[in-house]
């Protein structure tokens, strides 16, 4: 399997449409790049649960997924299934965090997620980090969306399990969800794993991205 590497990342900018997202779809390598980088800061930007027992979750989960980084983490208050009627103030957030911002790394939904806060969240992140590297993430769910995707983050078997661990101790709101459990994390990620040759991986959509061959 060809490896790439970003080179040194100082910044990282997570978005999500709801509180979970980022942890579902990126809290392996949230973890793998936060304890390889003390330090390393991360900007995150949730459109939904802002004021609720999900916004409390989130900052501890988030906490807890970057060890060590100097997180610094906004939830909304938009309603949640209804972004695209909330246009306006997501894209206006987006911008926001752009201009505060100069990521070596964007995580966020993938643009064909067939939920559509997440896929109109994936549309306003490229319009805003228009020169940046941007990986969308994989969330499973009932819409059985889940597809072909270009890249790859290997994860050990300790980080692996340790997000399993983590999104069952501080997201105790989604426990009812049938799908919302051990089997589910840990199965995607052996799946994505055997596709790259590793253990376990976090899966992403890569829409653009530069390739530097000369040097």
């Amino acid at each position: 399997m060809i490896q790439l590497s970003t080179g040194r990342l100082d910044q990282v900018v997570a978005v999500g449409a709801h509180c979970d997202d980022i942890a579902i779809g990126a809290g392996g390598t949230l973890l793998t790049m936060c304890l390889a980088r003390p330090g390393l800061r991360v900007d995150a930007l949730v459109l939904s649960g802002g004021g609720s027992e999900r916004e409390r979750e989130e900052q501890a989960a988030l906490a807890a997924f970057c060890p060590g980084a100097d997180l610094r983490l906004t939830v909304l208050k938009l309603p949640d299934g209804r972004m695209p009627a909330h246009w306006d103030e997501a894209k206006a957030a987006v911008e926001e965090l752009r201009e505060r911002s100069e990521p070596d790394l964007v995580l966020a939904p993938r643009a064909d997620d067939a939920h559509q806060d997440h896929s109109g969240l994936a549309k306003l992140v490229t319009t805003a980090f228009r020169d940046h590297l941007v990986l969308g993430y994989e969330i499973v769910k009932w819409d059985g969306d889940l597809g072909r995707l270009a890249a790859y983050q290997p994860l050990s078997p300790q980080i692996a399990e340790e997000k399993v661990r983590l999104l069952q101790e501080h997201y105790p709101s989604q426990q009812h969800r049938p799908w919302y459990d051990r089997e589910t994390f840990i199965g995607l990620a052996r799946i994505r794993g055997i596709e790259c040759h590793a253990r376990y991986a976090e899966a992403f959509a890569a829409a653009k991205l530069t390739l530097n061959l000369g040097d």
